[in-house]
C-alpha cells in the first residue's frame, strides 16, 4: 500500500478545512468565512515560500515524509 506523502496530507487537510468552514458558515455563523480566507491565504503563501505550519506539525506528530523521501525508499 502506498504511503501518504506530507504534500498530499497538507492538501487533504486544507480541503477538509475549506469544507468544514462551509458547513460552519451555513449552520453556525457567517463570520466563519474568515477560516476559508485563512486557509486560502496559507496555501497561497506556501506556494511561494515553501513554509507551511501544518506540514511542520504533521511531520512531527505523524512522522509523514515528503514525496522525494518516499521515492528514495
Amino acid at each position: 500500500m502506498k504511503k501518504m506523502s506530507l504534500e498530499h496530507a497538507v492538501e487533504a487537510f486544507a480541503g477538509f478545512m475549506v469544507l468544514l468552514s462551509v458547513v460552519l458558515i451555513t449552520f453556525v455563523h457567517p463570520a466563519f468565512i474568515w477560516l476559508t480566507v485563512f486557509v486560502g491565504a496559507n496555501l497561497f503563501q506556501q506556494s511561494f515560500t515553501g513554509f507551511c505550519p501544518a506540514a511542520i506539525v504533521m511531520q512531527k506528530l505523524f512522522g509523514l515524509k515528503q514525496e522525494r523521501q518516499l521515492a528514495l525508499e
